[in-house]
Order: structure tokens, then C-alpha cells, then sequence
């Protein structure tokens, strides 16, 4: 690459810094994958996030293709002083994936998945996407336990936990790594696993981004195949009975068997009468992973004596449940998520969850039950750095609309729903993965946790360079 430095007409606006030409020859000297700077040739592409209120233009993007452009690029924004952001997948819905003038490392193009199916690990790699790896181990009938959105990044989702349809039954992703290389703020490579750094691997499995830049993840795999899933959508009059009918449900339910209730809009789709269409509803999604013929009998305590609007229900393969809601979630979409805990599922959250619905100024948005427990409970809160493992519900606001004009309505909605909800006996804690704009105390999301990531973040990362994200602060951020 030639001696180049950033300046157009719209650094001042963007608050792009011109950067050290010679600096900036020796990075590419360094990589093998693309620098893109302003002005190039899929630089916009490049920098466009899937939660389409993000709109920032880092200085230079290191489009990395393997662990030594990490390195690089790691050393080149110490070095620079410039701020770094690590794009895994982009789907972090605070945008924390990219920067306002500094650095933006994309591990996008590492998205490789090597399984060994004797042994039942993968290796995944640090840019891979929830699909990429439900595509390799699919072929075996593996899985690994991840979320439910297939363009999820893996990395992003493990490291701030990592909830999905088989939490219950084997715990959070981060549960299921078994070891992790990563590149820390000094620009060395580690590996973390429960004999090499252990501390470093705790904090990286719950502690999210802080700690620097995962390459890739060895996981334990499950045998997962065919598996029967309930998708059903009723009227919002049934809510209140569906809900309430959830904590026992969750006591006496068997691991196999997964939901996630949630309240939206019936969609304009074929697959619902049109009469319904545009109407406040309840849904039911899950699975269950026993013997196919078993699996309404499990779910049946819940929808007993309830007329769905529409039903979706019935046997299909892992993956392809994995994809189930992709189209959904589209890039450039706007979303606004936020989350609180519950110790219990009352007629009080039951009646602000139907009551927010109703108001919801936009149709795609929902209102989530994650129905927790199990496995994921099965760890004392200090087995990683994930904290609020003894939580039996999550509520999730799931802002989701188009038009940036309804951008303040739409927070606002959510907001408003969380705050009123965060004031209820037993609400508690936020989860890393659905951090709204990452507005909250770390603190909140980190609780008794938080000072060992503490002592961690002054070892691994004193000057916080790993800092966007839900930052654990040893020193004001430069």
C-alpha cells in the first residue's frame, strides 16, 4: 500500500484523524487481510453495523484474516492511541462493534468451524456467525449451545454469557468452551482454559469484550438432531393464562424442553389469517429434544384449553430452528434492547407486559420471556464471571422498527416499559447481550462479580483499551 494519510472533506465532521502515513505503511506491511480507510472502495459496506441506528466511520478498518492481523492491529491502535472496536458478528445492539475515528479490527472473514466429532469439540473461529456454526455441526448431529438468531456473532454472544434454546438443559455458551486463544492489550497471544490463565478464562467467559480479542473458541458439543418445536401464536386475551401458567411449567418441565414466550403483533404473513393480522398476540418458541412424538405432550400444560390465532408447531432439524427467526432481525434494521432479571413471574409483570404490547408504537417490536433455569442455575454465580446465573426468568424489551423518525418513540417505549418494571419486588441485574445503549452501571450486569473483573482488567488491560463495550474501568478510557 502506498504512503497514504486520512483527509477529506469530512474528517472534521466525523471527527476522522489524519493518521501517521508511515504507521499506516507498516500495518499493511503486517497484514494480510484489507485496510480500508474513508473513501475506499467498500469502506461504507464495511463499516455498516446490523442495528442500523449505528452510524459511525472508524479511521481505518483492519479486515483481519487470521490471528497475526489481530496482533497487528491491536499494536498499531496501542501504539496510535487510537480507540479500538472489534467487529466478531456486529450484532452487539449497542453498536460497540465499531468507532468514531479509530480502529475498527473486523474478525468477520475469520469465520472458520473445525469440528472433531469423536472427541465432540469445535474450533470456531473469533469472526463466526451462530449459522456458520450450526452449518459443520449439523453434519454430525452436533451442536454447540448458542443463541437463537443464526447471524448472531458467537464470539460477542459467549462472552457476555449466552443464552439459546438448549440453556436449560446444557447451560449458558460460555458454559460449553473449553478453552479460548486471545489476544491481550500488550499484543501477546494466550490461551485461557481452566489450566492455562485461569483467571484470564474466567473473566473472558461472562466479563464480555474487556479483556481483549478471542481468536478462537474450542467448545464441547451436544447431539442435537431432529428436534420438535412448539410455535404457536394466540390472542392477547390468552396471555395472562399462558404467562401465568409459565412458572410451574418451569418447575416440573423436563431439561430437554426449552420456551421463550413473547408478546408482539400478528405479522402480515400467509402463514396467519388476515383477520388477525396487525392484532396484539402471544407466541410460544422452543424445543424439545427428546423423542419427537413426545414433544406437544411436553409443552401441552401450557396451551391446554387455548384457541391459537395460528400453528407453526411441529418436527424439524436443529439448524434449521437456528434460522427460524433470521428473517426477523435484518441487517440495517433500528433496535433498541434492554433486559432485567426476575425472581418470580408475577400478575404484576403479566399485566405490564400485555399493557406495553398494546401500546408498542411499532409492530415488530416484542416484549421476551426467557424462561432460565436449569443448567444454566446449576453453577454457583462465581463459577465464571457471569453473575446472575440464579435468576429464573429474563424480560427483554425488543425495540424493532424502520423509520428513523420513530427512532426517540421507540426508546422511549422501551425505556419506559423497563423502568416501570425494574421498580417491581425481585427485578434485578442486566444482561451484557441486550444492554440498550450500554446507558446502565457495569456493576448492574456484573454484581458481586465486579471487583474480581476488576483486579483482572488492572493485569490484562491497566491502560483499558478494550473499552467498548460494558466496560469494567480500571482508569478513565483515553
Amino acid at each position: 500500500m502506498p504512503t497514504r494519510a486520512v483527509s477529506s472533506p469530512m474528517s472534521e465532521q466525523q471527527r476522522i484523524p489524519v493518521l501517521d502515513g508511515e504507521a499506516l505503511d507498516a500495518l499493511a506491511e503486517r497484514v494480510r487481510g484489507e485496510l480500508l480507510l474513508p473513501g475506499d472502495q467498500g469502506y461504507d459496506e464495511a463499516r455498516a453495523l446490523w442495528n442500523g441506528m449505528i452510524d459511525r466511520h472508524p479511521a481505518v478498518i483492519v479486515r483481519a484474516t487470521g490471528t497475526a492481523d489481530v496482533v497487528a492491529g491491536v499494536n498499531f491502535a496501542r501504539e496510535q492511541e487510537l480507540e479500538l472496536a472489534v467487529h466478531g458478528g456486529g450484532h452487539n445492539v449497542a453498536g460497540n462493534a465499531t468507532t468514531d475515528g479509530g480502529v475498527m479490527l473486523d474478525l468477520s472473514g475469520m469465520n472458520g468451524v473445525f469440528v472433531d466429532p469423536a472427541a465432540r469439540t469445535a474450533r470456531v473461529e473469533g469472526g463466526a456467525t451462530l449459522g456458520d456454526v450450526d452449518h459443520e455441526t449439523g453434519l454430525f448431529g452436533l451442536a454447540a449451545p448458542l443463541g437463537v438468531v443464526s447471524a448472531t456473532g458467537v464470539a460477542g454472544l459467549t462472552l457476555n454469557g449466552g443464552y439459546g434454546h438448549l440453556s436449560r438443559e446444557h447451560g449458558l455458551a460460555c458454559d460449553n468452551v473449553r478453552s479460548m486463544q486471545v489476544v491481550t492489550a500488550d499484543g501477546e497471544v494466550r490461551t485461557a482454559s481452566a489450566d492455562d490463565h485461569p483467571d484470564l478464562f474466567w473473566a473472558l467467559r461472562g466479563g464480555g469484550g474487556n479483556f481483549g480479542v478471542v481468536t478462537s473458541f474450542e467448545f464441547d458439543l451436544q447431539a442435537v438432531g431432529e428436534v420438535y418445536v412448539p410455535f404457536s401464536w394466540f390472542h392477547a386475551d390468552d396471555a395472562p393464562t399462558v404467562l401465568g401458567r409459565v412458572p410451574e411449567w418451569a418447575e416440573s418441565a423436563p431439561l430437554a424442553a426449552g420456551v421463550l414466550p413473547f408478546v408482539g403483533h400478528v405479522p402480515e404473513l400467509a402463514e396467519f389469517p388476515a383477520s388477525a393480522w396487525g392484532e396484539p398476540a402471544i407466541a410460544l418458541l422452543g424445543s424439545y429434544r427428546g423423542d419427537v412424538a413426545e414433544g406437544p405432550a411436553a409443552f401441552a400444560p401450557l396451551v391446554e384449553g387455548v384457541e391459537p390465532v395460528a400453528d407453526m408447531s411441529g418436527p424439524m432439524r436443529h439448524e434449521a430452528l437456528q434460522r427460524l427467526l433470521d428473517e426477523d432481525y435484518p441487517d440495517g434494521l433500528r433496535y433498541y434492547w434492554k433486559s432485567i432479571f426476575l425472581e418470580e413471574l408475577t400478575d404484576e409483570v403479566v399485566e405490564l407486559v400485555v399493557r406495553y404490547n398494546e401500546s408498542a408504537p411499532s409492530a415488530l417490536s416484542t416484549i421476551d420471556l426467557w424462561v432460565l433455569g436449569g443448567a444454566v442455575a446449576g453453577r454457583s454465580q462465581d463459577a465464571t464471571a457471569f453473575y446472575h446465573r440464579d435468576k429464573p426468568f429474563m424480560l427483554n424489551f425488543e425495540a424493532n422498527w424502520t423509520d428513523p423518525a420513530d427512532d426517540d418513540a421507540n426508546v422511549a417505549w422501551a425505556r419506559e416499559g423497563f423502568a416501570e418494571v425494574e421498580t417491581l419486588p425481585g427485578a434485578s441485574g442486566r444482561y451484557g447481550n441486550f444492554p440498550g445503549l450500554a446507558e446502565d452501571p457495569v456493576e448492574l450486569l456484573f454484581g458481586e462479580n465486579y471487583d474480581r473483573l476488576l483486579e483482572i482488567k488492572r493485569r490484562y488491560d491497566p491502560e483499558n483499551l478494550f473499552h467498548r463495550n460494558q466496560n469494567v474501568r480500571p482508569a478513565p478510557a483515553v
